[in-house]
């Protein structure tokens, strides 16, 4: 086999494709090569630190992981790579969506951060109004919106 040194190099870089878009929904500042991990107070109302980080492969999830963040900065989606297993999201496939239509998963390794999504569309305000009062209802009865 001849070895031709012209040969593109490109795919020889320490950068490897996805073989899946993740995305995380948050309003917390990060830059690109930042972690997300494990240990922070969560982002939906739990005052105990996090045993899982969330991720899913679908915008529209990422953006309701993003409208419903507590805190005052500005919403924000991240485009993630998973630094080990993940696992399926029991607080929405094994509740609210059978089979995992909405591509929502956890993982206990960090999320490594790749990208910002800067364009997309928010959901209506009345659909966030809805959302956010279902869950307070759901507070209300004991029942907390992120289940370890």
């Amino acid at each position: 086999m001849d070895n031709d040194k012209s040969e593109n190099r490109s795919n020889r870089s320490g950068q490897r494709p996805f073989s899946q878009t993740f995305f995380h929904g948050t309003k917390a500042d990060l830059r690109i090569g930042d972690f997300i991990e494990t240990g922070l107070n969560s982002n939906y109302g739990q005052k105990k630190k996090t045993k899982y980080i969330y991720l899913t492969a679908t915008l529209d999830a990422a953006i309701w992981g993003a409208e419903l963040a507590l805190g005052e900065g500005r919403e924000r989606i991240y485009l993630v790579e998973p630094t080990g297993p993940i696992e399926d999201d029991p607080n929405l496939t094994d509740k609210k969506f059978p089979g995992n239509p909405t591509m929502s998963y956890r993982s206990q390794h960090p999320f490594k951060v790749v990208g910002e999504i800067t364009v997309w569309r928010s959901h209506s305000p009345e659909q966030v109004k809805a959302m956010k009062d279902g869950l307070e209802g759901l507070k209300d009865q004991g029942i907390e919106a992120i289940e370890d």
